[in-house]
C-alpha cells in the first residue's frame, strides 16, 4: 500500500482530466462558445436588446462569462479530484496538490490578465488565439505520464490557435471543435 500510494498522492492523478470532468470542460467550453456568438450576434442588430448596451457592457458579460467558465471548470476538476482522492482513501490537499493548485491559480490569473489587456489594447483578433495557444501550452504543462492522449488536446488547440491568428472569424468553430474534443477524450479516458 506505500508503494501505491505515492502514485496516487499527487496533483495530475487527483486533478485529471478523464471521464465526466473532460466531457463537462467540452459542455462548458461549448455553452460559452454559443454564449459569446449569441452575445456578439445579437450585438449587431439594432432591434435586440444586447444591440441597445454599451461596448463596456458587453466586455463585462465577456468577463463575466469567462469567469463562470472558469469557475465551473475548476468546480469539475475539485469534484472529480476529491472523489479519486477518496477512493484511494487519501487527503484531497496535500503538498503536491496545493503547489499544482498554487500553478493552476496563477496560470488562470496570467491568462485573464494577459485576455483582459488584448481586450483593452483593442486587439480584439488576438484574444481567441492567444487564449488557444495559452491553454495548449496549459495542457501540456499538465500533462500525466501515464495519459499522453491529452497531448492531442494539447496539439489540436494549438492547430486551431494558428487558425485563429490567420482567420480571425473562426474562433466560433475552432471552441466547438475544442469542445468536442474535450468530450470525446472524456469518453475515450475513463
Amino acid at each position: 500500500m506505500a508503494n501505491n500510494k505515492h502514485l496516487h498522492d499527487n496533483f495530475e492523478v487527483n486533478f485529471s482530466l478523464k471521464g465526466i470532468t473532460s466531457i463537462l470542460i467540452g459542455v462548458y467550453f461549448f455553452l460559452l462558445s454559443y454564449a459569446y456568438n449569441y452575445v456578439l450576434t445579437n450585438f449587431l442588430v439594432d432591434d435586440h436588446t444586447l444591440g441597445m448596451l454599451s461596448p463596456q457592457i458587453i466586455e463585462i458579460i465577456f468577463i463575466s462569462l469567462a469567469g463562470v467558465f472558469i469557475l465551473f471548470s475548476s468546480f469539475a476538476l475539485f469534484f472529480s479530484g476529491k472523489r479519486t482522492s477518496k477512493s484511494f482513501h487519501l487527503l484531497l490537499w496535500n503538498g503536491k496538490t496545493k503547489a499544482g493548485f498554487l500553478k493552476y491559480f496563477i496560470g488562470i490569473a496570467l491568462l485573464f490578465i494577459l485576455l483582459i489587456t488584448l481586450m483593452k489594447l483593442g486587439m480584439v483578433n488576438l484574444i481567441a488565439p492567444s487564449f488557444l495557444f495559452i491553454y495548449g501550452i496549459f495542457l501540456l504543462l499538465i500533462k500525466n505520464k501515464a495519459r499522453k492522449n491529452i497531448l492531442i488536446l494539447s496539439a489540436l488547440s494549438l492547430l486551431l490557435s494558428i487558425y485563429c491568428f490567420v482567420i480571425p472569424s473562426y474562433w466560433y468553430s475552432s471552441f466547438t471543435i475544442l469542445a468536442i474534443a474535450h468530450a470525446a477524450y472524456g469518453v475515450v479516458e475513463r
